[in-house]
Order: C-alpha cells, then sequence, then structure tokens
C-alpha cells in the first residue's frame, strides 16, 4: 500500500467495525494520529454514510477509508426453520420486554444505492468484505482516484481479488475478531503464515489483521511482508470508540481463551466473547436473516446494560486490550 499517497506515518489501519463502533471520532483520531481510520458503513443507510463521510471530514483533513460488506445472494430458508430461530430468540426478547422478533421485509442494505453514498463521500480508501464487487465498481473506484482494499480469510481468496483489481488485500487470520471475511474457503489461519503465503501468491501489498493487539504483533506482522497492519480490537476501548458501556465492562473482564466462534447473533461465523446468545442458540439462520432477527435484541440489550445479550465481537489477543485515546493505543501499538 502506497504510505505516501495515503499519507500514512504510522503502518496501522483502524478496522472498520460496523454497528456504531467505527465513530467519525474514533476514525478522524486514528488518521490524524498518522494511520488509517475506516467507516465500517456496512448497517448504514446512504443518507447515513454521507452524514457520517461529513462528520468525519469536520474533524480531520487526512486520508480515511470507508467500509461496506459485499452484496450477498439470498439463501434459501424454510418457514420450519424461521419459526425455530424465532422460537429460540423469543424469551430472550421478553426478557428485555420486547414482543417476538419478526423478520423484516428488507434483511440486508441495498449495497448499490451504499455504494454510490460512499462516491459521493469520496474517500481515499473503499474497502470490502464478505465476498467481491463488480469489475465496474472497481473500475469506477480506480477512476475517482479511491484505492479499493478487498477481504480474504485465505490465499485463494487474496488471489481472486488481486485477479480482479483490486489494489490492496487485508488478509485476515483466525484470530481476528468480529466477522469472518471470507467467502470461498475461510483457513482459519495464523495471521502471520497466511501473510507470508499470500505475500508469495500476490503482487499487490498484503495489510495483516487478526489478533494483533501489541507492538511486537505488530512488528512480526510486517517482518513477514505485511505492508501495513489492520486492529480492531486494540481500538475497542479508545475514548472515541462507540461501544457501549456493558460492551466496555466484558472487553475490560475479558481472559485468555474467553472468545469463541458463533454463527448465533448473524447467521455468519464471527469470534467474540462467549455469552448467552453465542452458548445458548442452536438454530440460527443463515446470514442476513440471523442478523436482521436480532438487530432489536442486541440494540436493546445494549440500552438496558445486558452484555450477556450482545454480540461481543473481540479478536483472540483482547485480554491484552487498553483503555486510553486512539491516540496513545495507536502509539503504543507502532514499533
Amino acid at each position: 500500500m502506497n504510505m505516501q499517497l495515503l499519507q500514512l506515518n504510522r503502518p496501522i489501519v483502524l478496522a472498520p467495525m460496523a454497528g456504531g463502533i467505527t465513530t467519525p471520532e474514533l476514525v478522524a483520531a486514528v488518521s490524524e494520529a498518522g494511520g488509517l481510520g475506516s467507516v465500517g458503513a456496512a448497517y448504514l443507510t446512504p443518507q447515513q454514510i454521507r452524514a457520517a463521510g461529513a462528520a468525519t471530514r469536520t474533524l480531520t483533513a487526512r486520508p480515511f477509508a470507508v467500509n461496506l460488506f459485499a452484496p450477498q445472494e439470498l439463501p434459501e430458508v424454510t418457514a420450519a426453520q424461521q419459526a425455530a430461530a424465532i422460537a429460540e430468540l423469543a424469551p430472550l426478547y421478553a426478557q428485555l420486554g420486547l414482543t417476538p422478533p419478526t423478520l423484516p421485509p428488507q434483511v440486508q442494505p441495498d449495497f448499490a444505492a451504499q455504494f454510490e453514498a460512499v462516491l459521493d463521500v469520496h474517500p481515499a480508501v473503499f474497502s470490502f468484505a464478505f465476498g467481491r464487487i463488480e469489475r465496474a465498481q472497481l473500475d469506477e473506484l480506480k477512476r475517482r482516484g479511491i484505492l479499493s482494499i478487498g477481504t480474504a480469510t485465505s490465499t485463494e481468496e487474496a488471489v481472486i481479488l488481486a485477479a480482479d483489481g483490486v489494489e490492496a488485500v487485508v488478509v485476515q487470520g483466525g484470530a481476528a475478531g468480529g466477522h469472518r471475511g471470507g467467502w470461498v474457503q475461510d483457513d482459519f489461519a495464523d495471521t502471520l503464515e497466511l501473510v507470508q503465503k499470500t505475500v508469495q501468491a500476490i503482487q499487490i501489498p498484503v495489510i495483516a489483521a487478526g489478533g494483533l493487539m501489541t507492538r511486537k504483533d505488530v512488528l512480526a506482522a510486517l517482518k513477514a511482508g505485511a505492508s501495513l497492519v489492520q486492529c480492531g480490537s486494540a481500538f475497542l476501548r479508545a475514548s472515541e470508540a462507540g461501544t457501549s458501556a456493558p460492551y466496555r465492562k466484558a472487553l475490560a473482564q475479558a481472559k485468555l481463551d474467553d472468545t469463541v466462534l458463533t454463527r448465533n447473533f448473524s447467521g455468519r461465523t464471527a469470534r467474540g466473547l462467549k455469552n448467552t446468545v453465542s452458548e445458548q442458540l442452536s438454530q440460527p439462520l443463515p446470514y442476513p436473516y440471523q442478523n436482521a432477527l436480532t438487530g432489536p435484541l442486541r440494540a436493546e440489550a445494549a440500552r438496558q446494560g445486558r452484555a450477556e445479550l450482545i454480540s461481543l465481537w473481540a479478536g483472540q489477543g483482547v485480554w491484552q486490550g487498553r483503555e486510553g485515546s486512539a491516540a496513545e493505543i495507536l502509539e503504543a501499538l507502532c514499533p
């Protein structure tokens, strides 16, 4: 990745954590400190994307990224599957005083409309996860001078993205917190091994992600061949982050081996701290249906301070996390 073009003097990318974590304040703070801030815009409406971009620009003139989830083909879901998933969730909804969940008419955002909003924002970088985007969209980004970054969980996926024409690839090791970004073959690989393999396989910059929480981790990833290092969990307790109070408390109490992989919140495999939802549900719908079903539960649980019912996304190294400003955390990460 061309650090000169992006005006980076720190080799750190803020992971684009969707769901309100990457506030304009956090994004701007990371960029102002010399890294690349990222807006996790996957769940935002086009209007909200434009507003987030404008708010970030009022706080920094430095480059930042905007991230979306690549559009997904909707899987087939039977009425019986829907009923089973709703029945499992109904008691948890009742605990919060909510009526039983129902599927909304639209279960995932309109990617085309979101993408147009990103073009309007005109960030320095557009990144995406969960798959591929159209060649015409990549060409349009290039025409407008917006760098494109895809997300891979295996060297196979990275090779496909490189052939598509992206300008860099985030390789997400198995230790990463949050959703797995891949779509063909998720190797759940050791981050450094995945970086080393991918650097040998493609000619474009590789960005390391997954369990990288300390200066030692960052240095190891750079030595393995990464051009930049993407960190998410390390910034969850930053003062500027939109992390809710119950989420912050759970993170502060996290210990080694407290994270698990679960599909129970969204229907897509993701890593987070184990809690009631990750441990007790057994019949989640596939993504994005489960994500739509649990949305009101997660929002109300956060309002009520119920950490056992919210998605506590975190990487395996979360126990090494710290509080502080984004600038302080970034400084602690940099070699």
